[in-house]
């Protein structure tokens, strides 16, 4: 896979990927099955299923991680303690089949996976173990980036679908997705706050761009690396079965992929828009302005229907949220949207 011509190697190369992969990215982010996943769609069956393909790949890469804990380029961002999610993903699987964690690769749902594995997960797995025992371990870096803050990024929405689709409201089942704050304990807390998750994707751009250094050539290859690593993680997506009953959700809504720009810093925003286009700041700007003078006050009473007040009102307020208070990014932004909605439709039912 040859490295686009357009890309600029001087850069770090955090940016690198950021621009390199962009549209490996869209294509795995446009994945059926990504979209299922994204949504809470999935059996809850197939998603077991799906994290038992996640394990063997976080377990091949993390046992090749830690073969090669003291490469110069490894180094730097190598932090099993913070970033491990293999015995998470098998805490996860135990708890969803109600299983012993020592078991659960005996459960038949595992021996049919096993049986015959989909060609994406054979191949992504044998990837990992030829970079492992070759002689340049560099490229484990891409498949490290691609995972990990894929899972600090849109992982965390995907982690809140999880819950409410398959009724995990006591925390458990998803640990997959939760982390330790950096550089200290977890201290018993089930989740860690956006800023402190920001904190980690920026020691790990940090990490990668100094265990690279300005080697363009390195650069390159990791790029080319991390480009195959979406395209092997498009392929697990495209392996998943489909739901069993139709979804009541509209095509054309667009969600966070499981694997969100993992260089972003900060979590999904939703595009730059033209507020002034809005129906409700549309409405502001439709009123005409009035221009009030003492010495000769208005010979004609002003009427302006109810409508039209409630428009301005809700204008001017969501207004106010988006600036102020941060818009509706993010899984407190959703929960900040629906009571926004709530209030909304009872202002305009009042």
């Amino acid at each position: 896979m040859a490295v686009a011509t357009t890309i600029d190697l001087s850069q770090p190369m955090a940016n690198i990927l950021r621009q390199g992969t962009a549209e490996a990215h869209e294509r795995a982010e446009h994945s059926q099955g990504a979209k299922w996943l994204a949504r809470g769609e999935l059996d809850k069956e197939e998603y077991v299923r799906f994290l038992m393909m996640l394990w063997h790949i976080y377990d091949a890469f993390e046992r090749a991680l830690e073969q090669h804990a003291t490469h110069p380029v490894l180094a730097p961002t190598h932090n099993p303690g913070l970033f491990s999610r293999s015995a998470s993903i098998a805490a996860d699987i135990s708890y969803l089949l109600d299983v012993p964690e020592a078991s659960w690769q005996t459960h038949p749902l595992h021996a049919a996976l096993m049986a015959s594995p989909p060609p994406a997960l054979t191949q992504y797995v044998s990837r990992i173990q030829e970079l492992a025992a070759g002689p340049d371990p560099s490229r484990l870096l891409a498949h490290a980036y691609v995972r990990y803050l894929g899972d600090l990024s849109g992982g965390q929405f995907i982690r809140r679908r999880i819950v409410k689709a398959y009724g995990l409201d006591d925390g458990a089942g998803v640990s997959f997705y939760e982390f330790r704050p950096l550089g200290g304990s977890s201290s018993g807390a089930t989740t860690t706050t956006m800023g402190e998750l920001k904190k980690i994707k920026e020691w790990y751009r940090d990490g990668m761009n100094a265990g690279v250094g300005d080697n363009a050539e390195l650069k390159a290859a990791i790029l080319d690396e991390a480009q195959l690593a979406f395209d092997y993680n498009t392929a697990l997506f495209d392996a998943l079965n489909p739901p069993s009953t139709a979804s009541s959700s509209s095509s054309d809504v667009e969600i966070d992929s499981p694997l969100h720009s993992p260089v972003e810093s900060s979590p999904p925003t939703p595009p730059s828009t033209d507020l002034s286009h809005a129906p409700l700041l549309g409405a502001v700007k439709e009123q005409p302005k009035v221009l009030y003078e003492a010495s000769q006050p208005p010979t004609e009473e002003r009427l302006v229907s109810i409508s039209s007040v409630i428009a301005l009102v809700a204008a001017l307020s969501l207004t106010h949220f988006v600036l102020v208070i941060g818009g509706f990014t993010g899984e407190k932004g959703y929960a900040k949207l629906e009571a926004f909605q709530q209030w909304l439709n009872g202002l305009v039912g009042a």
